[in-house]
């Protein structure tokens, strides 16, 4: 949902073939050590020949290193409210997407310790379950609501031991 919207702004501001931008790649960081928001899409862009295929090929750290403040001034003050219509407007595009970050950092966590068979048994999982609730509420209230109702991990995660 969140990478939808991410790639729906980043649609708006540099047009349906965004991977290819070359003013967007050049506006993605490229630190010589750690995480590189640029070699990933490069690295992506070898293996899917449209954006359609692209999006799921890049990782989850590049969709939330998006909500950095290094794009406030070009996508968030510009598009957050309309990609995110269901945020607290009283808050500033920095405190909103201060919000999303965070909140995706949590969920990145969580989601690389399950993937790598690391235990989470210390962590609050409802807590993990109402920041991605709450992620999909701010896209889409319907979506959220369906996704609340058909749910099971509440159910599970009263249930542990």
């Amino acid at each position: 949902m969140i990478r939808n919207a991410v790639a729906d702004v980043l649609e708006a501001v540099y047009g349906s073939k965004w991977p290819w931008s070359a003013t967007f790649e050049r506006s993605l960081p490229n630190p010589a050590m750690g995480y590189s928001s640029r070699k990933d899409l490069q690295n992506a862009r070898r293996s899917a020949p449209t954006t359609g295929k692209l999006i799921p090929e890049l990782k989850f750290i590049f969709w939330q290193k998006m909500f950095t403040s290094r794009y406030d001034d070009h996508l968030w003050d510009h598009h957050l409210q309309r990609i995110l219509p269901n945020m607290d407007v009283i808050k500033t595009i920095v405190e909103r997407r201060g919000l999303i970050y965070n909140d995706l950092e949590q969920l990145r966590k969580l989601r690389n310790r399950i993937a790598h068979h690391e235990p989470i048994f210390t962590r609050v999982l409802a807590d993990d379950y109402q920041k991605t609730l709450r992620l999909v509420r701010y896209r889409c209230a319907a979506t959220a609501d369906w996704l609340d109702q058909n749910q099971t991990a509440s159910e599970m995660i009263a249930e542990r031991p």
